[in-house]
């Protein structure tokens, strides 16, 4: 099942989030820039991983 991203709604809540206030034209090559990036991630993101694989530790600069 692929999942369809609504990048202009994820755009108009970041937009507001961090307090932005971008043109349409703006917006859209960032809706350009979104579906890109969702496009060169979408082979990593279908391979499926072992269940009994261990996540990875969390780096801790203090320890």
């Amino acid at each position: 099942m692929t999942q369809q991203t609504d990048w202009a709604a994820y755009i108009a809540q970041m937009e507001q989030i961090l307090d932005l206030e971008l043109d349409e034209s703006r917006r859209a090559e960032l809706r350009v820039q979104f579906e890109r990036i969702a496009g060169l991630a979408a082979p990593l993101m279908a391979v499926k991983l072992d269940d009994r694989l261990e996540v990875a530790g969390v780096f801790n600069p203090c320890n």
